[in-house]
């Protein structure tokens, strides 16, 4: 079900659902096409993770990126059903199903997977020749996640030899992502950590180069470094992806992204049964909380107290709030919250001027 049908006021929306303020979400993008021009060194690459939309992917590739990364093969299946020709999976294929709809995929659009291991390889070589298609795959190091990725340097050459061998693959560089760096508070432990990601990318570039093998793609960044990895040299593409609606916990950087709030959850109060607070319709189905309680955007000055299934409590704190009245936030994590709902909802103003299907949602499939 739709959660608004166009033209209608902010007040007919549905709720609990996600609201996309469009003058705002325009200037986001529109900033980060003038930080990352499409005829610069580095390109932008933005993740679909964040949106899991193909009209906000088409909108990021109007405005120069190159193409797009998914995380998951549900999410680049989505982006190709939508019409979109590049996509980078930034993730490991771990089983021979899911290979094989990737290497499918390469029929379509140019596609890239990640590996860390040579079974990586060994699927997907498997899958592309039952396929008859030649995706692309890099290597991914670890440059301080500390998550996925082989050590720098002789082992992703080893590695990168192994793709280059296959007769079904295409090596095309490295994923060098750090995004544990992306909510370390401090500006200066950001630079640093990037400056130790820089130092192992390059190690690594020049073993590769010594070994006869050539990145065409270095990639890596999000929304907390992307100009650190822009002015440190061996990132070719950035993959920063929450910049186009941020969320509460980036805004908690000292000195955040300048980027604007552009995500909200809009819910309905539907109880004040208690004094000094109330009841909204939005609670763990509607907001995600891995990054701690939405910031309450209005009624100003009250505060999300805790969550159940279908509720959320509120401490007024002062504010006036009437059953019926509405309540917008910004979400701690954008990502995740996405993907609980099957629509945002784009309004400009007062009115909804769009609706656009998550398309991508639901379990990393």
């Amino acid at each position: 079900m739709k959660p608004a049908n166009i033209g209608d006021r902010l007040d007919q929306v549905a709720t609990p659902s996600l609201l996309i303020d469009l003058d705002a979400f325009e200037r986001n993008l529109d900033r980060m096409a003038s930080l990352v021009p499409a005829n610069g060194k580095v390109r932008l690459r933005p993740h679909v993770k964040t949106h899991k939309c193909v009209e906000v992917a088409q909108a990021q590739i109007a405005r120069g990126a190159v193409g797009v990364c998914a995380q998951t093969v549900a999410e680049a299946e989505a982006m190709v059903a939508g019409g979109i020709r590049d996509v980078l999976l930034t993730n490991q294929i771990a089983d021979a199903s899911r290979a094989a709809r990737f290497a499918a995929l390469a029929a379509h659009a140019t596609v890239a997977s990640c590996a860390d291991d040579p079974r990586h390889v060994a699927l997907l070589e498997e899958a592309a020749a039952a396929a008859g298609t030649t995706p692309g795959m890099l290597v991914e190091i670890d440059v301080g996640q500390h998550r996925c990725g082989v050590e720098p340097g002789a082992q992703a050459v080893a590695l990168a030899q192994t793709i280059a061998r296959s007769k079904h693959l295409r090596f095309r560089g490295l994923q060098a992502y750090h995004g544990s760096a992306q909510h370390l508070r401090d500006p200066d432990a950001r630079r640093t950590a990037i400056a130790a990601s820089a130092d192992a990318t390059n190690a690594t570039l020049a073993a590769l180069r010594n070994a006869g093998l050539e990145a065409e793609i270095v990639g890596g960044a999000g929304t907390g470094t992307f100009e650190l990895e822009q002015q440190a040299g061996p990132w070719t593409e950035l993959q920063a992806g929450s910049y186009v609606f941020m969320d509460a916990d980036y805004g908690r950087n000292n000195a955040p992204p300048q980027f604007e709030n552009v995500l909200f959850v809009l819910a309905t109060c539907s109880s004040v049964a208690r004094a000094g607070h109330a009841v909204i319709d939005a609670g763990l189905k509607a907001i995600a909380f891995d990054s701690g309680m939405p910031v309450i955007v209005t009624p100003k000055g009250a505060v999300y107290a805790g969550p159940s299934d279908e509720h959320g409590t509120l401490d007024l704190n002062g504010a006036l709030l009437t059953i019926g009245a509405r309540v917008r936030m910004i979400p701690g994590h954008c990502d995740p919250t996405v993907s609980l709902h099957d629509w945002l909802v784009a309004v400009r103003g007062d009115r909804v001027e769009a609706l656009w299907q998550v398309r991508a949602r639901g379990p990393a499939l």
